[in-house]
């Protein structure tokens, strides 16, 4: 290959964060007829072959009755075929095309990019919206951890997905407490306490095959945190409840955890850290509390807002950004960031932490490696 041909191609590739921003802009696009295009190119399929296909589509395009719908279907088959003929062969990865016109005000986009991964079908569709879900699938986190919070009569179900805590399942099963007849009367109750708790087991580890089996198959899930108060979460896994394949999962170490729902399955992760160390939820976590702590001590080290964290980079002060995924400029401060040589913590405006980023600073926040002021 010539060097012109390898840069041609080098060109198109985009990764992870900048997809992110692709998706977010293509989502935004609607049409009230079959107008919009969107085309993947599995590696190794001949541009050639594609071209064709589309002046194919292009040809029949004549017989579409309404004037406005026709102009917008065969302005965006001519931008795919644009694109293409100028193209000498598919990326390693395979391309991602997506044209349309609005029928609104005439605005036109038309993307072609080699994803971050490669594109695993050969699809071609004009439709009211973009088909994103390929790509979504890239950016679907490729590590996950089960999180099980479980006592006699209470269990929650999680999945730990980069700085993202989801709960799959909170439910509860009434256990009677405690006899106190005495005799036959106190034994044979007290046997059937034990096996209204071993059956609400059971139906926790039912649940969790449920969630956990699927991410096991597809390669996904690096491990299962068990957590709970008191002695339940031990007779859980002694007792042989989970699927055999989800057993091999589980992580060394039982954590005592106070609650359950979404406040427990965020202290049980905390709380596992020396399990995970080093997983971005945590990093997250840690980095807005020294954000805090700095702003607490009203040292001078901590930043806020777009414009001033956009400052603090430009004198190379900035140590660390910390921004929500879907802030409206991410890319072109995460860029900022690491070309100036800060380390960047993303955080999803859904965690906690990213909601009270959001609605106290805009989503920016930084912490200085010196004082400015």
């Amino acid at each position: 290959m010539s060097k012109t041909v390898a840069e041609k191609l080098d060109r198109l590739k985009v990764d992870k964060n900048q997809l992110k921003e692709i998706v977010r802009e293509l989502k935004k696009w609607r049409a009230p007829a079959t107008t919009l295009l969107t085309l993947y190119i599995p590696p190794g399929r001949p541009i050639s072959d594609v071209v064709s296909m589309l002046r194919q589509e292009l040809s029949i395009t004549d017989n579409i009755k309404l004037k406005r719908t026709k102009d917008a279907v065969q302005t965006a088959l001519g931008m795919a075929i644009d694109r293409l003929v100028g193209l000498p062969k598919t990326p390693e990865n395979g391309l991602a095309i997506f044209c349309g016109k609005s029928m609104e005000d005439g605005r036109e986009i038309c993307l072609m990019f080699s994803p971050p991964e490669p594109v695993p079908v050969y699809f071609y569709r004009t439709d009211k919206w973009f088909h994103t879900e390929f790509l979504e699938d890239m950016l679907e986190e490729k590590d996950v951890y089960g999180l099980i919070l479980v006592e006699r009569d209470e269990a929650t179900i999680g999945l730990l997905k980069g700085a993202h805590i989801e709960l799959v399942d909170n439910f509860m099963s009434y256990i009677p407490g405690k006899h106190h007849k005495g005799g036959q009367s106190q034994r044979r109750y007290d046997r059937i306490i034990e096996q209204m708790v071993e059956d609400f087991y059971k139906s926790v580890a039912e649940r969790a095959k449920e969630a956990f089996l699927p991410l096991l198959e597809q390669g996904r899930l690096k491990g299962i945190i068990v957590g709970g108060p008191g002695y339940s979460k031990k007779d859980f896994v002694k007792g042989d409840y989970l699927d055999t394949r989800l057993r091999k999962k589980l992580l060394g170490t039982l954590v005592d955890v106070s609650y359950q729902g979404d406040a427990g399955l965020r202290e049980l992760v905390m709380k596992a850290e020396e399990a995970i160390q080093g997983h971005r939820y945590i990093e997250a976590v840690k980095k807005v509390e020294e954000l805090k702590t700095h702003m607490a001590k009203d040292d001078g080290l901590a930043v806020f807002g777009e414009e001033e964290v956009k400052a603090a980079a430009e004198m190379g002060a900035l140590g660390t950004l910390i921004i929500v995924e879907d802030h409206p400029k991410f890319e072109e401060l995460r860029k900022l960031a690491e070309d100036t040589g800060a380390k960047v913590v993303t955080l999803p405006s859904t965690m906690p932490e990213g909601s009270w980023l959001q609605s106290a600073f805009g989503g920016v926040a930084g912490i200085l490696r010196f004082k400015i002021y």
